[in-house]
């Protein structure tokens, strides 16, 4: 059974985010922030099993089964471990109000990667809702025991894997530490992500825009420069050498048949190292661009706003461990509808 999604419904999707990071990272102070003040956006969060988020009996206004409507117009679900999280999705969508967007937050011991790919699985809720970003928020002042945590350390740490996969990283709790430890941080988590804007905050407060709507369009126009700051850097040991990405962008279309034809090929090859692929492309004959999201061998390939004024062009990245960049730069121009000069 294929895993290759392509869609051409986008615009009726209502874009979700998985939020997660490590134990007192900041995600509960997050979460009840968007679920009691005054925003304008119609919000529905999602809690795993493992979920503290406390509300109060005032601000709910009615339960249906466990969706809490909230005074300010989002709603809660409390408790959903991942067995019930497309269920869930499910009863949001059909609600007669439109949601402008879905968070779900992951238990901070929790792998993402099966909640992000959730959202793309051949099911009909892919037909409803898209992944927007994963959202992992770090403790500015504790994340870096995690990350040399020896009972975490290795292939298996869940903060590592959680900071990798991240498309935006917020780090939290700025105000406990020194400038020059936000900068050494900074530094550390670009070893391990290479393309992941980060942004600051203290006590959770964040600007709503700078996690919600992310989208593909924002992380492609800075794929390429990221990438080339990467192959420059001169990470310190701390850096897991094996993690690494590779950005690669051509001014030309895509042939479709042949994208699909590729992306098949990862799918049914072993995508244990690779852990995201995301990529903008313009299609030869297409006037939309089509959106790449992948969480291991889980793929979409999605057609979505239309391109403006601005030049065609199509850009992928892809982030994993020993990345062949000779032979996925060599695979990608092959899809090019005109050959790439030598």
């Amino acid at each position: 059974m294929t895993h290759i999604h392509t869609t051409h419904n986008a615009f009726q999707k209502i874009p979700v985010t998985v939020l997660t990071g490590f134990l007192g990272a900041g995600k509960t102070t997050l979460l009840n922030y968007i679920l009691r003040e005054k925003h304008g956006h119609k919000i529905a969060v999602i809690e795993n099993e493992f979920g503290e988020v406390g509300i109060d009996g005032g601000l709910v206004l009615e339960s249906t089964e466990e969706i809490y409507e909230m005074t300010n117009g989002c709603v809660c679900c409390v408790g959903a471990v991942r067995e019930d999280l497309v269920r869930i999705v499910r009863m949001l969508v059909e609600r007669p109000e439109r949601l402008d967007h879905i968070i779900v937050e992951t238990s901070g011991l929790a792998d993402p990667y099966p909640v992000a790919q959730t959202f793309f699985i051949d099911d009909p809720i892919a037909q409803r809702v898209t992944l927007d970003a994963v959202v992992t928020m770090v403790d500015a002042k504790h994340i870096a025991a995690h990350l040399d945590d020896l009972v975490l350390d290795g292939r298996d740490n869940q903060a590592v894997d959680q900071i990798v996969c991240a498309d935006r990283i917020v780090v939290n709790k700025v105000d406990l530490v020194t400038a020059q430890d936000i900068a050494s941080l900074k530094e550390r988590l670009r070893g391990l992500n290479a393309t992941a804007e980060i942004v600051e905050s203290s006590f959770a407060q964040i600007d709503l825009h700078t996690i919600l709507g992310v989208g593909a369009n924002e992380f492609a126009q800075q794929l390429v420069e990221a990438d080339d700051d990467h192959d420059d850097h001169h990470d310190d040991h701390h850096h897991d050498e094996s993690v690494s990405s590779v950005g690669i962008e051509v001014d030309a279309d895509i042939e479709l048949d042949a994208l699909q034809a590729w992306l098949a090929e990862l799918r049914a090859s072993d995508a244990t190292n690779l852990f995201r692929m995301k990529g903008i492309f313009a299609v030869k004959g297409q006037p939309y661009r089509y959106v790449l999201q992948g969480v291991h061998d889980i793929i979409e390939l999605r057609a979505a706003q239309a391109w403006g004024y601005e030049p065609r062009s199509s850009r992928i990245v892809f982030i994993g461990r020993e990345l062949d960049r000779a032979a996925l730069t060599e695979r990608f121009h092959a899809c090019l509808a005109v050959p790439v000069a030598a």
